[in-house]
């Protein structure tokens, strides 16, 4: 059972990245499936889930939208308009069944696995 983040990387300010959350050993269809970001000194923040229905954090709204391949058993974050502060380490994790909560910073996670790193520069 695994999950993993990748597509993160260094971008400019106003550019693009896709990040992927691919599951292996189970099926992220019966799971709300957030993603998440630590920057260093600062507390985990919630920035989307995706789990009978689409939530964002406020900071994102507008320039992030999370999407589904039940095919490819991955969720995606399509990231536009970066700024430096979303700066930060992305992860995603299993929440439950909905998203509810997703934005508690004591959530705990189902599964989850090693993230992405994205810097964005001013």
């Amino acid at each position: 059972v695994q999950l993993q983040a990748s597509g993160g990387g260094l971008v400019q300010s106003g550019g693009s990245l896709r990040l992927s959350c691919t599951a292996s050993g189970f099926a992220l269809k019966d799971y709300a499936v957030g993603w998440f970001r630590q920057a260093p000194g600062k507390e985990r923040e919630g920035v989307s889930c995706s789990g009978g229905g689409t939530l964002y954090a406020d900071s994102v709204k507008g320039r992030f939208t999370i999407s589904r391949d039940i095919a490819k058993n991955t969720v995606y974050l399509q990231m536009k308009s970066l700024k430096p502060e979303d700066t930060a380490v992305y992860y995603c994790a299993t929440v439950g069944v909905y998203c509810a909560g997703y934005r508690d910073p004591d959530l705990e996670f189902g599964y989850w696995g090693q993230g992405t790193q994205v810097t964005v520069s001013s």
